[in-house]
């Protein structure tokens, strides 16, 4: 079976950040890919699109990537294993398992209300567990290594997705919990760069981080986490499905520079 993530290797020194890239997934198993609508999983419109390569400088930083393959249609790697809702506010929130897209529009043939529990399971121990477990090995090495780890989680939305919420998305979105999953430190830190990109920014809303972040962000345990969540029109085309050599490139300056200024407080002695 082929691996149900990626783990891309950092060029030169290590560092204590760790990026996940949970939704950037397209793939889907073979035995499960003839009971999705063929429509809509050439194209799985939920993807965070090219989010790993607007991160291919992480290598070059000393970051460690762990990247998902299969589409988060499959199985949401940032839902709570059982299924719990993220949100109460009345916005759709897929499943663990999906069976519809954001908009709604079943995902199956069958079309489906649910994946039966026994499948879950399955799915679970296939694709979500072992992701789940790379990312606390992963983060328990920089731990060893650095006393500290920061969990950063890369996501992307489009500009306006109604059943979230009416109007559209600011630019980037830093979600930590409502400031539980990690330092105050780190989190003026983050907020501080992204404020002055030029970009609109928001703070923990509408998105305040998926499970990934709240999970893994025990910052008394000197673990950190933190999620971006950016609109797709800041680095991809008007399309929001391919790169955007102009838009991929300044937005990437922003984050080289946000990761470099975490790096720097995470190695200052303490």
């Amino acid at each position: 079976m082929t691996s149900p993530f990626r783990i891309i290797a950092p060029k030169n020194t290590d560092s204590p950040i760790l990026l996940s890239v949970p939704h950037c997934g397209t793939a889907f198993p073979p035995e499960l890919i003839n009971e999705f609508k063929p429509e809509l999983i050439h194209a799985p419109d939920d993807t965070d699109w090219h989010v790993d390569k607007l991160y291919d400088f992480a290598a070059e930083m000393g970051i460690t990537m762990i990247a998902a393959h299969y589409s988060r249609w499959v199985i949401d790697l940032n839902r709570d294993p059982q299924s719990k809702p993220l949100y109460t506010d009345g916005r759709i929130i897929t499943s663990l398992c999906p069976v519809t897209t954001f908009a709604g529009l079943p995902l199956y043939r069958d079309e489906r209300k649910e994946v039966s529990p026994g499948e879950v399971q399955r799915r679970l121990t296939a694709y979500y567990h072992p992701y789940h477990q790379q990312l606390a090995t992963l983060l328990e090495e920089r731990k060893k290594k650095f006393g500290v780890a920061l969990l950063w989680d890369c996501h992307s939305i489009r500009q306006h997705v109604p059943t979230i919420q009416a109007d559209k998305f600011p630019d980037l979105i830093l979600g930590d919990a409502d400031g539980t999953s990690a330092s105050p430190g780190l989190i003026e830190a983050a907020l501080g760069t992204l404020d002055h990109s030029g970009y609109s920014v928001s703070h923990n809303h509408p998105f305040k981080g998926g499970y990934i972040t709240r999970h893994f962000g025990r910052p008394a345990e000197q673990q950190h986490a933190l999620q971006l969540e950016m609109t797709k029109v800041n680095y991809l085309g008007d399309d929001e499905t391919t790169l955007h050599k102009e838009r991929s490139m300044k937005m990437k300056k922003l984050l080289i520079k946000t990761l470099a200024t975490l790096q720097e407080i995470l190695l200052t002695p303490r």
